[in-house]
């Protein structure tokens, strides 16, 4: 049984990743929680006032976030009858990322799926302000953010981006394994190379043990030229490849730090066109786990 957190402002860039949720899973028993969060924004109160005292503004909104769940509700209701899914509906007074975070330890979430906004020239924030607010703020619960005009299509192509600096252990990789196991995809581990020169030992060692943790899916291993900025590298990447769904740990200095750091001239031609799988680290590894976890590998 899978947890899925689905946050909504009742847009259609909301409602397209709820779709999309909703047929990544078809096939698992899941429960959907779908939150709307609220917070009266009184810009001066002593105008605000006079016209509408601020009580019954609080009630009108939360009048509002209740039945914009509800309706959310009916449209699933209405396209989509799988017996493996129930919902629940929850609508707060309360800040979108507290709310998350509250929701993600107390029903053991297991994956957040949120839409991102669409381009609108340089003034765009990369993937929406809410996207990356939940992708920085959330560190126990992996995010699956997809783009507001993006069709569902099975995920049989997933790459799998790092610049192979940095060791994971298996159980970071398990969201990104079990989706791969499900859809019987292949993973294309992408690494993006700034200059021209051999990996280094750690680089080939992480390699390796990457390849041990894939062993039973098929997957392939790219070395990529950095085209001006990661996120035109892996944008250029995902679309010659026919990439379905683009995978990545959120850590200091990762790809996903970056991406989100990039100058906005740099990043404008990346409008995640296609799903994004962010996964959180689960802390740093000592020296004594990864001989540990290498060990364990060799013995099965």
């Amino acid at each position: 049984m899978k947890n899925i957190l689905l946050p909504t402002d009742f847009s259609e860039n909301s409602w397209n990743a709820t779709t999309y949720a909703l047929e990544l899973f078809k096939e698992e028993e899941c429960v959907f929680y779908i939150v709307n969060t609220y917070t009266p924004a009184i810009a001066n109160s002593r105008f605000m006032a006079a016209a509408l005292n601020g009580a019954q503004l609080e009630d009108g909104i939360a009048l509002a976030s209740k039945k914009g769940l509800q309706e959310v509700l009916k449209r699933i209701k209405t396209k989509y009858t799988n017996p493996k899914h129930s919902f629940y509906t929850i609508s707060s007074f309360s800040l979108l990322i507290d709310e998350i975070k509250d929701i993600v330890e107390e029903k053991k979430i297991d994956l957040i799926v949120t839409g991102t906004k669409g381009s609108s020239g340089l003034e765009e924030v990369f993937m929406g302000s809410n996207t990356v607010r939940i992708i920085k703020s959330i560190k126990n619960c992996p995010v699956l953010a997809i783009p507001q005009y993006f069709n569902f299509s099975t995920p049989s192509e997933i790459a799998f981006a790092t610049d192979l600096n940095r060791f994971y252990s298996k159980s970071e990789l398990e969201p990104l394994l079990a989706l791969a196991k499900t859809f019987k995809s292949v993973i294309r581990i992408v690494h993006v190379q700034y200059s021209i020169k051999a990996l280094t030992e750690l680089q080939h060692f992480n390699l390796g043990m990457l390849r041990k943790y894939f062993k039973d899916v098929e997957h392939y291993v790219h070395t990529v030229s950095e085209l001006n900025s990661v996120s035109k590298t892996l944008e250029v990447f995902s679309a010659e490849l026919d990439i379905h769904l683009l995978a990545m740990l959120n850590y200091q200095h990762s790809y996903m730090e970056k991406m989100t750091r990039e100058p906005i001239v740099k990043r404008v031609a990346f409008h995640t066109q296609i799903p994004l799988l962010v996964i959180p680290e689960l802390g740093m590894v000592s020296s004594t786990s990864v001989k540990k976890e290498e060990r364990v590998l060799q013995e099965k």
